[in-house]
C-alpha cells in the first residue's frame, strides 16, 4: 500500500526560508511581535506550498483533475490552442487549496503557449481570455488531444511551468503550479464526457474529472 506523505513544493523553499530568517532577526533584536508575525508567515507559506502524494486511478479510460479546488464551470468553449469547440471544465483554487498542478492524462506534451495578460478574479468568465495564462496540449495513447490551461487570478502573480515540449507525462504527474488563488481549465475531447458537477470539490491527480463514452 502506498503511504500518504506531504512534502513542500520546491518553489516554496526560498519564501519559507526568507520568512524564517526574518523571524530570527526580529527575535534576536528582542522584538517578539515582529517575530510572531513572520512565524505565522512561515506557517502559512509551508501550508500553501504543501505537495501531498496522491493515489492516481488505474483505469486508462478516464482523466483526473489537474488541480485541487471547486468545479465552477462546465460548458462548451473554443479550445485556446487548436480552436475547436470542446467541453471545458474549470477548477477554481482558493488560497487554501494545494496549488501544485498535475497532468490529467498520460501522453506527449506537444505544445506550451504562454499568454501575458491581466490579473482579474479567476472565477470571472473573461479570465479565460484576459488573464495571464499558460496553455498545454497533450496527445494521449489514442491520439486524442487534451488541452489544459493555468490561469492566474486576482492575487496569483506567477505561473510556474516545470515541463517542456516533447516531454512524456504520466497521468497525475506534476507539471507546474500557480501561486495563490487561481484556476485551471481543461478541454476534453468529444470521445469523453464530464464526470463531475458544478460545486464539487476535486483533488489533483486523484479525482476523476472525465470518462470515456461507452
Amino acid at each position: 500500500m502506498k503511504k500518504e506523505s506531504i512534502s513542500i513544493a520546491k518553489e516554496g523553499y526560498p519564501i519559507i526560508g526568507l520568512f524564517a530568517l526574518s523571524a530570527l532577526v526580529f527575535a534576536s533584536f528582542k522584538c517578539p511581535f515582529g517575530a510572531i508575525i513572520f512565524l505565522v508567515l512561515v506557517w502559512f507559506s509551508a501550508f500553501f506550498f504543501r505537495d501531498p502524494e496522491r493515489v492516481v486511478p488505474a483505469d486508462k479510460n478516464l482523466a483526473v483533475s489537474p488541480a485541487d479546488g471547486k468545479i465552477i464551470r462546465i460548458q462548451k468553449r473554443e479550445d485556446p490552442i487548436d480552436g475547436k469547440e470542446k467541453t471545458c471544465i474549470s477548477v477554481f483554487m482558493n488560497v487554501f487549496s494545494v496549488h501544485v498542478n498535475r497532468s490529467p492524462v498520460a501522453g506527449k506534451l506537444q505544445k506550451i503557449v504562454y499568454y501575458p495578460g491581466k490579473f482579474l478574479n479567476a472565477s470571472f468568465d473573461k479570465a479565460s481570455t484576459d488573464n495571464e495564462r499558460c496553455a498545454y496540449q497533450v496527445t494521449d495513447k489514442d491520439g486524442l488531444s487534451w488541452e489544459f490551461v493555468q490561469i492566474s487570478g486576482l492575487i496569483a502573480r506567477r505561473i510556474v511551468c516545470r515541463a517542456d515540449e516533447g516531454d512524456e507525462l504520466a497521468r497525475g504527474e506534476r507539471f507546474g503550479m500557480i501561486r495563490f488563488g487561481s484556476r485551471v481549465d481543461i478541454y476534453i475531447p468529444e470521445q469523453y464526457e464530464s464526470a463531475v458537477k458544478i460545486g464539487e470539490q476535486v483533488f489533483a491527480g486523484q479525482s476523476v474529472l472525465a470518462k470515456k463514452k461507452d
